[in-house]
């Protein structure tokens, strides 16, 4: 399925959630919304800044239950892209109607989460299937740890979304093996990296330049770079909304020809979205 850019609307938004607070949730989970958080609300930010589509990421709160997302993609499928949140032994009858939907990927949200052995055959043989479908795996991981995972799921031929710049809380240095490692793993041509939620990590706008020109240092350039709002910014709803994520981002790439870019030329190639005019 492709899609076209109208004129009047530049640019993807890749990371944003739903959600209504009356949903089933997932016992022993880190966060309860008190509040509902609707596409249609979400469409209304995207048109307010000029914005042509969104993936919508399954909360954790929510677990493998992706009813609610997928029940907003039939509704808006011209507009909207998902990444659901599935077991390893998902059925493929349950990842065809995933797609069918437009789901174009899982995430493993790890945080707060010991880390499973992803070299086991349950999960490469995961990896593997969805890397057929040309899915993506998208990880949320504190940076010390993501080169520990992101290597074992690549050899399965999946390409890898790295969520919220790294998670590089009090920056990214070089000097630890660690971040060194984080930084070697976007070399690779199948690892993207979200520049979004900078806030999750403390970051402010001089901390996210520094890690920025980083990352563009290790990418070898901005091809593999996303943007995400993060909406409605869970856990920050007090520190952040859509307009000052806008804004951040406006901020953190001045030249308009990389945000579009970032914003638009990128998430289309890795989204499948048609933005020719």
């Amino acid at each position: 399925m492709t899609l076209s850019l109208s004129p009047c609307l530049q640019g993807v938004d890749t990371h944003a959630h739903i959600f209504r607070q009356d949903l089933p949730m997932v016992p022993g989970r880190r966060y309860s919304p008190h509040y509902d958080a609707l596409v249609e609300d979400y469409l209304k930010h995207l048109d307010r800044h000029g914005l042509a589509y969104g993936v919508l990421i399954q909360p954790s709160f929510l677990g493998t239950d992706n009813h609610y997302l997928l029940a907003a993609l039939r509704r808006y499928p011209q507009r909207l892209r998902a990444v659901a949140v599935v077991e390893a032994d998902v059925s493929e009858a349950q990842l065809d109607e995933l797609a069918e939907a437009g789901v174009v990927g899982i995430r493993l949200n790890l945080i707060g989460k010991a880390l499973a052995d992803y070299t086991g055959p349950a999960w490469t043989g995961l990896f593997e299937r969805l890397a057929r479908r040309g899915w993506q795996v998208e990880i949320q991981r504190g940076i010390d740890d993501v080169a520990l995972i992101v290597p074992d799921i690549l050899a399965c031929g999946v390409e890898v979304v790295i969520d919220h710049f790294g998670l590089p809380t009090a920056g990214i240095e070089p000097e630890k093996p660690n971040h060194k490692a984080f930084l070697g793993l976007l070399a690779d041509e199948r690892v993207w990296l979200k520049l979004s939620a900078p806030y999750r990590s403390q970051s402010n706008l001089e901390q996210a330049r520094q890690v920025l020109a980083q990352v563009r240092e290790s990418s070898g350039g901005i091809a593999r770079l996303l943007w995400g709002s993060d909406w409605p910014n869970t856990q920050f709803e007090d520190q952040t909304d859509y307009e000052r994520q806008v804004a951040f981002i406006e901020a953190l790439l001045p030249d308009p020809n990389e945000r579009t870019r970032i914003l638009l030329t990128n998430p289309a190639k890795l989204f499948g979205f048609d933005v020719s005019r």
